[in-house]
């Protein structure tokens, strides 16, 4: 398994995105561009998950990756997110916070 250093942090707080909808194959795409950009401008990012009502093993693949490669924060999970994260494993990997307040100051 190759590991990947997290990119240096712009200066400033994490940029927040915040999707809204189902997450498969077919819809991740959009959602995969603003996480890039987002990794790539500022080092990392918070995911406010609380509006996310689907997501397949590609929408956990991006998870997984991302965490891989930079600083990725996930707040406010909706029940969907917490199922499909903790049913695999990786609420055990994934930095998950309540609110994204408290994502931003971990």
């Amino acid at each position: 398994m190759t590991t990947h250093q997290p990119q240096p942090a712009a200066p400033g707080p994490l940029p927040v995105i915040a999707p809204q909808g189902d997450f498969d194959e077919d819809t991740l795409p959009p959602l995969q561009a603003r996480i890039r950009e987002a990794v790539h401008a500022h080092g990392g990012l918070i995911l406010d998950a609380a509006n996310i009502t689907f997501g397949d093993s590609t929408f956990l693949r991006l998870l997984l990756a991302t965490h891989q490669e930079t600083d990725l924060r996930i707040a406010n999970p909706s029940p969907t997110v917490t199922r499909l994260i903790s049913i695999v494993g990786a609420d055990q990997v994934l930095r998950i916070h309540p609110t994204v307040e408290a994502a931003r100051s971990a």
